[in-house]
Protein backbone atom coordinates (compact mmCIF):
# COMPACT_ATOMS: atom_id res chain seq x y z
CA UNK A 1 0.00 0.00 0.00
CA UNK A 2 2.95 2.34 0.49
CA UNK A 3 3.40 2.44 -3.28
CA UNK A 4 -0.27 3.27 -3.81
CA UNK A 5 -0.20 6.06 -1.24
CA UNK A 6 3.01 7.36 -2.78
CA UNK A 7 1.45 7.43 -6.26
CA UNK A 8 -1.47 9.38 -4.78
CA UNK A 9 0.95 11.82 -3.17
CA UNK A 10 -0.25 10.92 0.31
CA UNK A 11 1.89 10.57 3.39
CA UNK A 12 0.07 8.54 6.03
CA UNK A 13 0.23 10.24 9.42
CA UNK A 14 -1.47 9.82 12.78
CA UNK A 15 -3.71 12.71 11.82
CA UNK A 16 -4.97 11.31 8.50
CA UNK A 17 -4.75 7.55 9.05
CA UNK A 18 -8.31 7.09 10.35
CA UNK A 19 -9.85 9.24 7.61
CA UNK A 20 -7.96 7.28 4.93
CA UNK A 21 -8.99 3.99 6.51
CA UNK A 22 -12.65 5.06 6.59
CA UNK A 23 -12.48 6.25 2.96
CA UNK A 24 -11.01 2.93 1.85
CA UNK A 25 -13.66 0.94 3.73
CA UNK A 26 -16.38 3.06 2.16
CA UNK A 27 -14.90 2.75 -1.34
CA UNK A 28 -14.76 -1.05 -1.22
CA UNK A 29 -18.16 -1.31 0.50
CA UNK A 30 -17.02 -3.06 3.67
CA UNK A 31 -18.05 -2.03 7.19
CA UNK A 32 -15.38 -0.02 9.03
CA UNK A 33 -13.07 -2.13 11.18
CA UNK A 34 -13.60 -5.36 9.18
CA UNK A 35 -9.97 -5.34 8.10
CA UNK A 36 -9.49 -8.75 6.52
CA UNK A 37 -12.53 -8.36 4.25
CA UNK A 38 -11.48 -4.80 3.43
CA UNK A 39 -7.96 -5.72 2.34
CA UNK A 40 -9.30 -8.60 0.26
CA UNK A 41 -11.53 -6.10 -1.57
CA UNK A 42 -8.71 -3.54 -1.83
CA UNK A 43 -6.56 -6.12 -3.64
CA UNK A 44 -9.42 -6.76 -6.07
CA UNK A 45 -10.00 -3.04 -6.70
CA UNK A 46 -6.29 -2.44 -7.27
CA UNK A 47 -6.13 -5.33 -9.73
CA UNK A 48 -9.22 -4.05 -11.58
CA UNK A 49 -8.31 -0.37 -11.80
CA UNK A 50 -5.41 0.96 -9.76
CA UNK A 51 -5.76 4.46 -11.22
CA UNK A 52 -9.38 4.75 -10.02
CA UNK A 53 -8.34 3.61 -6.55
CA UNK A 54 -5.54 6.19 -6.47
CA UNK A 55 -7.95 8.90 -7.64
CA UNK A 56 -10.31 7.98 -4.79
CA UNK A 57 -7.46 8.32 -2.29
CA UNK A 58 -6.50 11.69 -3.69
CA UNK A 59 -10.09 12.90 -3.24
CA UNK A 60 -10.51 11.42 0.25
Amino acid sequence: MKDVFSKAGIEVTKENKKALDEAIHSYVGVEYKDCSSTWREVKKKLAEDEEAFIAMLMNA
